[in-house]
Parts: C-alpha cells; sequence; structure tokens
C-alpha cells in the first residue's frame, strides 16, 4: 500500500477537526469573546505578559508543546503497526488534543492567566490545587531531563547540527527585536527563516564536537550541563526577546519542513514497509494500554496543558485567537506525528538496511526513535526533491534538536512560574525570586537527569524516563480536562466533548501507570517507582474531589429547582 494513503487519512481528518469541530466548540463550548480583556493587556510587564500577534503566538506555541515527542512516540508505537498509530494520531489530535490544549488556553485566560494547577483551587479546590501543582512540577522535571539527553544525543549522532542548532539563538534575538519594533511580520519571517536555513548548509560542511574535559564528563553529560545553563539563562530573559521569536522562527522553519516532507511522499510515492498489525516479539508491552503513553504529543498530552495556561495564555492578545493557537498547535502536531509515521515505515527507509524494516525494529526498544524519523525523513527528501542525503539529515537533525531545544526554554521557564507561584501562595520570599526559583528548576533537573542512571553515561537518566514521562503526562491531561470540564459545568455549558476523553485517557494511563509501576519495581528504579505511584495516587485524590463538587452543584440544582417548583405551587 502507498504511504500517500495515510497522509490522505490524516489530513482529511484533522481539517474536519479545524474547519468544522474546532469551530463547534468555540462557538457553542467555550464560547469565546473577543470584547474579552485578556491577561496580557491587563497585566502587560514587557517580560512575561506581552500581547502577541496570533501567528507569532501560534509559533511560539506550536514549537513548544512539540518538542522530540510528536517524533519520538510514534517512531516508537509503529512497531505495533502503523494502522493503530495512525488511528490515535489522528482522532486524539481531533477530539482529544484539540479540545484539550484550546480549553487550557481559554479557562486559564479568564482565570488571570494562572497555570492549570494554580486556577484549580478557584474552579475544584484548594486541595486540588496542592495536589495538582505538584504533578506539574514533577512531569515538568520530567521533561526537561529528558528532552536533554534527547538533544545531547542527536548532537553527538549528528554533529553537523551543532552549528545551526546555536546560530538559531542569535537569529532568534534579532527576529524579537525587530517584532519589538514592529518591522513587517513576512519580511522578517522570510529573511529568518532562510538564514536558519543557510546556517543548516554550512552545518552540513563543519560538523562540530566538544572536547571530553569541560566539566569531567563524557561528551552526552558536558552537553546536559551546557544545555542547562543556557536554558536557565534563556528563562529569565523578557519572553520577546528570546522564548517568543526562537520559537516563532522554529515554528516557520517547521512548516517549511512540513511542506517539504508531505511534497516529497507526493513525489515519491513510497510503499509502507511497517505491517498493519504487527507480530510483535514476546515480552513486548501490551497495545493496550501502552499505545496510548506512548504517543503523547501528537495525540494528547498533558504538558500542553501547562504551555498553554502558563505561558501562551500570558501573551494572548485577543480570546478569539485562542482556537487558532491553541488547537491549530495541536493539529500542527499531529502533522508532525503523522509524517513520522510515513518517515520510518516508508520503503524508503526499509530498504536502506540490509533484512528491511524487521531490522530496524527487531523490538519495540531496539527501534530507532527520533534518530529513525531523521533517517527515514532524510532519504524521502533526498529521493523526492533530489538534496543531498548530508543536507537533509542536516536539516531534520536541526529540526529536532530545535524543537527539544523549544520546549526545554519553555519547560524550564514553566518550572520557575510553578516554584513561584509556591512562593505566592505559601509566602515565601526567596521562591519568589526569578534567579532563586530557576536555580532550584535547574538543580531538580540535574538531581533527576544525573540521579537516575541507564549505565551508559553520566546524566543517562532522560533514556530512562520516557515511559514515566509518557503515563504521568497522560494522567495530567485527564486532571486538566477534569478541571475543564467543571468549569464548564459551572457555567452551565455542556461538558460531555471533555468528560468522554477524560474517561478513557484516564482509564488508559492508570493502566499503564501500573503496568509500569511493576516494571520499575522489577528493574529495581525506585525514584521512578516513587514519582510514578504519587502521580497515580494524586489523581484518584484529584478525581475524588472533582466528583465531589460535581455532586455539590448537583444538589444545588436540585434544591434551586425544588424551591422553584415550591414557589410555582404557591
Amino acid at each position: 500500500m502507498s504511504s500517500i494513503f495515510i497522509v490522505l487519512f490524516g489530513l482529511v481528518g484533522f481539517s474536519f477537526g479545524w474547519f468544522v469541530y474546532s469551530k463547534f466548540i468555540a462557538e457553542k463550548i467555550y464560547r469565546l469573546d473577543p470584547n474579552f480583556e485578556t491577561p496580557a493587556h491587563r497585566f502587560e510587564d514587557g517580560v512575561d505578559y506581552v500581547p502577541t500577534n496570533k501567528f507569532v503566538l501560534w509559533g511560539s506555541h506550536f514549537t513548544a508543546v512539540a518538542g522530540a515527542a510528536p517524533i519520538v512516540g510514534p517512531a516508537i508505537a509503529v512497531y505495533w503497526g502503523w494502522l493503530p498509530a495512525l488511528l490515535w494520531v489522528t482522532f486524539g489530535s481531533i477530539f482529544f488534543a484539540g479540545v484539550h490544549d484550546f480549553g487550557a488556553l481559554w479557562a486559564s485566560n479568564r482565570h488571570d492567566a494562572k497555570s492549570i494547577g494554580a486556577l484549580s483551587e478557584s474552579i475544584v479546590s484548594t486541595r486540588v490545587r496542592s495536589v495538582l501543582m505538584i504533578i506539574i512540577f514533577l512531569l515538568l522535571v520530567l521533561v526537561n531531563a529528558m528532552f536533554a539527553t534527547i538533544i545531547a544525543d542527536e548532537m553527538i549522532i549528528y554533529p553537523e547540527s551543532v552549528f545551526p542548532a546555536w546560530a538559531a539563538i542569535p537569529v532568534a534575538v534579532a527576529v524579537g527585536v525587530l517584532i519589538r519594533k514592529k518591522i513587517n511580520l513576512l519580511a522578517i519571517s522570510i529573511i529568518g527563516v532562510a538564514i536558519l536555513y543557510f546556517t543548516i548548509y554550512i552545518g552540513s560542511l563543519w560538523p562540530l564536537a566538544l572536547p571530553g574535559d569541560i566539566f569531567g564528563l563524557q561528551e552526552h553529560g558536558n552537553w546536559i550541563i551546557l544545555l542547562y545553563i543556557y536554558a536557565g539563562i534563556a528563562s529569565m530573559l523578557p519572553v520577546w526577546l528570546l522564548l517568543q521569536p526562537r520559537d516563532y522562527i522554529n515554528g516557520a522553519q517547521l512548516v517549511l519542513g512540513l511542506f517539504v516532507l508531505y511534497t516529497a511522499v507526493l513525489f515519491t510515492m513510497p510503499d509502507v514497509a511497517a505491517p498493519m498489525i504487527n507480530d510483535v516479539a514476546e515480552g513486548t508491552p501490551p497495545i493496550f494500554p501502552i499505545l496510548f503513553v506512548t504517543i503523547a504529543c501528537g495525540a494528547l498530552s498533558g504538558f500542553h496543558g501547562i504551555v498553554s495556561s502558563g505561558t501562551s495564555a500570558k501573551q494572548l492578545d485577543n480570546e478569539k485567537d485562542a482556537r487558532f493557537v491553541g488547537y491549530l498547535g495541536a493539529l500542527g502536531e499531529g502533522s508532525l506525528a503523522l509524517i513520522t509515521i510515513v518517515a520510518v515505515t516508508g520503503s524508503l527507509y526499509a530498504s536502506s538496511v540490509a533484512g528491511g524494516w524487521d531490522a530496524i525494529y527487531p523490538t519495540i526498544t531496539g527501534g530507532p526513535g527520533a534518530t529513525g524519523f531523521i533517517a527515514g525523513g532524510a532519504l524521502l527528501i533526498s529521493e523526492g526533491w533530489g538534496i543531498s542525503l548530508t543536507f537533509a539529515q542536516t536539516m531534520l537533525a536541526v529540526m529536532v534538536v530545535l524543537f527539544a531545544g523549544t520546549t526545554m526554554d519553555a519547560g524550564l521557564r514553566l518550572t520557575r512560574y510553578i516554584i513561584q507561584e509556591w512562593g505566592n501562595i505559601y509566602n515565601i520570599e526567596p521562591l519568589k525570586s526569578n534567579y532563586i526559583s530557576t536555580f532550584v528548576a535547574v538543580g531538580a533537573c540535574l538531581l533527576l537527569a544525573f540521579g537516575v542512571s541507564n549505565g551508559n553515561y553520566p546524566g543517562d537518566g532522560g533514556t530512562l524516563i520516557w515511559p514515566v514521562f509518557a503515563a504521568s503526562n497522560q494522567i495530567l491531561a485527564a486532571m486538566t480536562l477534569i478541571v475543564i470540564s467543571v468549569y464548564l459545568i459551572k457555567l452551565g455549558r455542556p461538558a460531555k466533548y471533555l468528560i468522554a476523553p477524560t474517561v478513557f485517557i484516564l482509564f488508559m494511563a492508570s493502566w499503564g501507570g501500573a503496568w509500569y509501576v511493576m516494571s520499575y519495581v522489577n528493574s529495581g528504579q525506585w525514584l521512578l517507582v516513587i514519582i510514578q505511584a504519587a502521580v497515580m495516587v494524586s489523581s484518584i485524590f484529584i478525581v475524588l474531589e472533582a466528583w465531589s463538587v460535581y455532586s455539590k452543584l448537583g444538589r444545588e440544582d436540585a434544591a434551586a429547582g425544588g424551591d422553584s417548583a415550591a414557589s410555582s405551587s404557591e
């Protein structure tokens, strides 16, 4: 079968999601009000609260939520077969991720741009706020530790990506300054992306590597330390100076990259080399529920709710932009996950390795992950566009590194926000400081990255974190959907379009989390056991608290109805 059918299925589904379903959600459920004064205007400070053009904010939001996860997750999950991955990416993006990301952005906008954890206090209860903020903090630390490892791996495997990845920083700063001066956005975008691609060309000719003795660690460990130093500094800079333009220009680069990849599929029409449903090796984790936590970003991700309510809500210029930024951002990520499925299952990639697809994917843990996307996607681009394979590989490696890097930028900034919110809630003055809260955030991430080891190199803890991140991430998505649902019920609006996805993903994520707890117990990874178990126990508490609020609202409605009936009979 030709890969073009996978592409058509996904894109037709995404078109329905944008033109039909998201419009219905915006008008009938969230009921966006263009006259509502957003927190970006109400609290504008030029640092975190900055009213932003919706196209710039979409780029910033998209790349912050994308990271490497919509590449890594599908590249692992296709081991079960391309059909389950395709169905979850498509329907997950439309009915799960879209309403989740969009809803978190809208709800935060209505609550002074508070994080989903902080705003849960006024929607559900103070106890839920306390517990949910702990879950969010743990998830952010997991994300940062995991993505630092992914970036370090890709920079070592593809040293051609090093120069363009770091050159993107001054390009982003220049873009940020020019946008601030209100220079024509289209012109800035074209020039910025052109410069970025020129640096990719230079990188393809000039691979770079770190010396091994910078911090007395191996090359992986050195990169991880440098990445945290950078992310710590970046997280304290005004959002318009680096984070926002870096994400925006990376978003523009991704749109161009996706165009090149999708048209390459049209040009080459590769067959699907992978089985529709794979006869997996003995000992493989079960497709139910593990598929639904392996593909998180690209179908549904709790991390998106943190970004929507943590940074994007502080930059929303007009409430009506929430649909464009939140829902379309989710579909953009789904598009990246979709092309990843095509890249790693296509005949071009399979034919490049002796033994074909079965040799590339001997087991679910033996698959290539992000490296498979780079290798398979580069073959598509090289064959379809006649571009050199080295340049195509560098282009996609830079895409992975920059996405993971922007997620680290946003993730560390969000971790700082959580710590500062704790400082405000509990009146702990030191934690209110940008510098101290950032130091605490970086320290927590380094502790996890270097405190959990896979035995390969210093700082390799991120290689073990994907499963616990995945299950915890989906549990957080369910918790976010619960908070939004309760808010809708309080407003007297239908919540069934969120409750149905909530029940499904909560069941799958809890089941998956329990499976991974047993796996970590058997391997003796007790820190990961504690983190996963804490998230699962906390989720049970939040569900019970939300049910208590829902029951109370039902009793109040019944009492009000009874009083009204009594009055009428009199």
